[in-house]
């Protein structure tokens, strides 16, 4: 048995076809989605990245792991901690990933036999390149039982697709940097702005429609939707295609422009939490099958060890999806809890129904203390209820208090920690705005572009 188990970061679930999106971003991925199983309302419980991939990998939140922020020097995992690669490798399995999250914190690179750092000079990290990688691996090893972990960035930020991807998304009738489109001015005038000038803007170049950078996210979708179908066809050249449980998943979405963020993965609305999921087993795992009740990365873990034949350790959050898989079920879930704790502290609770949001500390946002959507007449989440339905966001905030409290079983709570000490992506803006001769202070009263601008021009003409 083989397991190739991908990440794709970034990867919104409503950008896909096969979740019910009209432009034709990921033929392959929905291709691949009718030969499995596809998870309507997967999400992803703990974001962003860091602590996504490590509920994924431990099969817990991480109010139980304790990892709650990203890029946080707060944050560690003992070595005691359940972890999917060392599970499978001490059954025999030979692991791999081809990943960089091992730059990140060094638990990712916890229990392979073969780690492949996918950092390069240019382009980011490339799905190319990791293909090479991988195929350079894959055809060495294709005799073994192995477990491969591919993680793929290019539907993240700087959305940098080859050119010839972008006119399927875009109208070349149009100018992109049209002077007299200003959809870009809310971004531009955004807090987050000095920190997504150098990482995303100026890279760019000086757009002003946002439409065009929404293009440049579908671009990059579709480019990582050849780069899966150039897997498939290697799986199928090496004769493993048959034999290898493949598994499609996002460790977050990405808003883009919705709800006052521009092209990232905070707030723990729909367009960030809400990821794709989808398995392909021929002739284990039924074809065409849509399951439509709530699951969430945390079972990924438990259902790869039960595919597996491997005892699935008992003090986990995940449950198996195979009874929702084989029909017998429909979701592991009532109601998933969500956290966020690096642009703005936030957690929260879905159900079939409803999502509650209670934010600590809003960041660089503008938050209310509680928002409550409708999912049912609501689901782009525009119509904060809370006010008018306190009986429900009252129940929902007393079965999240509950559930908290559960889950620290007496331990300090991290986000609370995290609070103290500064967000971390706060914490950065904070210390790009020192160079420049600003506070945080400062800056978040009147956060304009130009101000930031300036203060960085006159810094380099300084110089």
């Amino acid at each position: 048995m083989n397991i190739v188990f991908i990440s794709m970061d970034t990867m919104r679930a409503s950008r896909l076809g096969c979740y019910g999106y009209q432009k034709p971003t990921s033929p392959y991925m929905d291709q691949i989605a009718e030969q499995g199983v596809l998870f309507e309302r997967a999400y992803a419980a703990d974001i962003p990245t860091e602590v996504a991939h490590t509920g994924i990998f431990t099969g817990k939140v991480g109010l139980r792991t304790g990892v709650v922020s990203h890029g946080s020097p707060l944050t560690q995992l003992p070595k005691k901690e359940s972890w999917l690669p060392s599970l499978l490798q001490n059954q025999g399995f030979t692991t791999a990933a081809v990943d960089n999250l091992y730059q990140l914190k060094e638990w990712f690179a916890r229990g392979y036999r073969y780690y492949i750092n996918s950092v390069q000079k240019t382009r980011s990290i490339d799905g190319k390149s990791v293909n090479e990688l991988a195929f350079k691996w894959i055809r060495e090893h294709k005799e073994d039982d192995f477990f491969l972990f591919l993680h793929y960035w290019d539907p993240h930020t700087p959305y940098q697709p080859p050119s010839s991807y972008v006119p399927a998304f875009y109208d070349q009738g149009r100018d992109p940097y049209d002077p007299a489109n200003r959809s870009m001015d809310a971004a531009y005038n955004h807090a987050a702005y000095p920190f997504f000038k150098h990482h995303h803007y100026d890279l760019l170049g000086p757009i002003t429609d946002a439409a065009y950078v929404n293009a440049l996210y579908d671009a990059e979708v579709r480019y990582l939707d050849d780069r899966l179908r150039e897997l498939d066809e290697l799986l199928i050249a090496e004769g493993v295609y048959d034999d290898t449980l493949l598994i499609l998943f996002g460790d977050h979405g990405e808003s883009l422009t919705e709800h006052d963020i521009y092209w990232d993965h905070c707030g723990l609305y729909e367009t960030s939490v809400q990821v794709p999921m989808i398995m392909r087993w021929p002739g284990r795992i039924p074809e065409g099958r849509r399951v439509k009740g709530l699951v969430q990365q945390v079972d990924m873990l438990p259902t790869i060890l039960e595919a597996a034949g491997i005892m699935t350790p008992t003090n986990i959050d995940g449950r198996s999806l195979w009874p929702s898989i084989r029909g017998e079920a429909d979701g592991t879930h009532d109601a998933i809890y969500l956290s966020e704790c690096a642009w703005q502290a936030s957690r929260g609770i879905v159900t079939k129904d409803y999502k509650f949001i209670r934010t600590l500390d809003a960041g660089p946002f503008v938050r209310p203390p509680r928002e409550l959507f409708d999912l049912r007449v609501d689901p782009d989440e525009t119509v904060n209820i809370a006010e008018s339905s306190p009986a429900i966001a009252d129940e929902l905030a007393y079965q999240l208090d509950e559930w908290t409290e559960k889950m620290l079983n007496g331990r300090a709570d991290p986000m609370l920690k995290q609070i103290e000490v500064g967000l971390p992506f706060r914490n950065r803006i904070h210390e790009i705005l020192l160079q420049y001769g600003l506070t945080w202070d400062e800056w978040i009263q009147d956060p304009r572009r130009d101000r930031f601008d300036e203060a960085s021009a006159a810094r380099h003409a300084g110089r």
